[in-house]
């Protein structure tokens, strides 16, 4: 059975841009897949602690962890690469914040970036182990950041992209949602042509 991974991390919650048009894009792979199942992560709502120096001893060190806390944090972050691993679809929305994604879901990212089970060293570097998955980030941006003079301050997509080249998977769509600053002719717009793209991406990913 077809298994989605959403990922929310916008602090707005229900008045969040990005929230609504992944819940469009799940509904709209649902009516490809209706038996499909569905995880949704809520990294806002239920932020991560941040990394420390336990998480680093528990995960990384070659002893693993000793203490009941770094027990914790290895159970937690082994929760969320299993829900990682198990998923053939994976949708991230996050609003940039800062000209970047939210720190509750770079946290996130921390936790999944595990040696051994989301990538591996090798001796021509490192090598993604969630091959043959699919991702589509949904992205929700004040300004303007695809073109024009804010174009080099993006560090939302990018970033999100390398994180899951890093993990092997390749294969991703974009939905981005700019101008939502520039009042409120922008940014139904820039709404409404997401919401016509969250069709067309769950399109694609159903043919394929």
């Amino acid at each position: 059975m077809h298994q989605i991974l959403c990922l929310t991390s916008s602090p707005r919650r229900y008045t969040s841009y990005s929230n609504l048009v992944a819940a469009r894009v799940l509904r709209e792979l649902r009516q490809f897949d209706p038996d499909g199942a569905v995880v949704i992560r809520d990294l806002a709502q239920s932020p991560l602690p941040h990394i420390d120096e336990d998480f680093v001893i528990a995960t990384h060190s070659i002893a693993g962890p000793r203490t009941p806390r770094q027990h914790e944090l290895l159970e937690q972050s082994d929760i969320l690469v299993d829900e990682l691993i198990r998923a053939d679809t994976i949708v991230i929305a996050a609003a940039m914040i800062n000209f970047g994604v939210p720190s509750t879901l770079k946290t996130w990212i921390d936790y999944v970036a595990r040696p051994g089970r989301t990538f591996r060293y090798t001796e021509r570097g490192t090598e993604g182990l969630l091959k043959g998955r699919r991702a589509i980030l949904v992205l929700a941006r004040g300004g303007v950041y695809s073109v024009g003079p804010l174009k080099a301050n993006e560090h939302d997509e990018s970033h999100l992209r390398s994180v899951l080249n890093h993990f092997g998977i390749t294969d991703i769509q974009s939905i981005v949602i700019e101008g939502l600053a520039l009042g409120p002719d922008a940014a139904e717009r820039s709404v409404g042509a997401a919401i016509r793209r969250a069709g067309a991406v769950a399109g694609v990913l159903a043919a394929a």
